[in-house]
């Protein structure tokens, strides 16, 4: 039995930014059925739910990259202390997160938390 490709380095920002690794010489180009490029990218992706597109789009908030990154900290801080639902609040919007989904279920900006409860949340982190 041969074992190829298995003692190669890994560049794991092309693992998540393609969603694969690089082909080498000779590589079909497609990735392999549950690779681990594939459980990776599935793992730190986060979802955003119809309604928090619309919520975000209606009320100005952007999603960078780096905003991304600093959501899925928080989900995966909020993942290790059990929660299942949080409230992620950072310096100009609010985000409410199902945890075992990783989904984004509604988001606002920081002024419409003076108007009102918050409810359905187990915790909260601020970024």
């Amino acid at each position: 039995m041969q074992v190829n490709n298995y003692n190669r380095e890994v560049n794991l920002l092309d693992i998540v930014n393609r969603g694969r690794i690089m082909p080498k010489a000779g590589d079909t180009g497609k990735p392999a059925k549950n690779s681990f490029s594939q459980e990776l990218v599935k793992a730190t992706q986060i979802n955003i739910s119809k309604h928090a597109r619309e919520r975000l789009h209606s009320r100005g908030i952007e999603l960078s990259d780096t905003k991304m990154a600093e959501l899925s900290a928080a989900i995966d801080k909020a993942a290790g202390k059990g929660s299942r639902e949080t409230l992620i609040l950072d310096e100009s919007a609010a985000y409410v997160v199902s945890i075992p989904n990783r989904t984004i279920i509604t988001a606002f900006g920081r002024e419409n938390l003076r108007e009102g409860v918050i409810t359905a949340i187990d915790s909260a982190i601020v970024l």
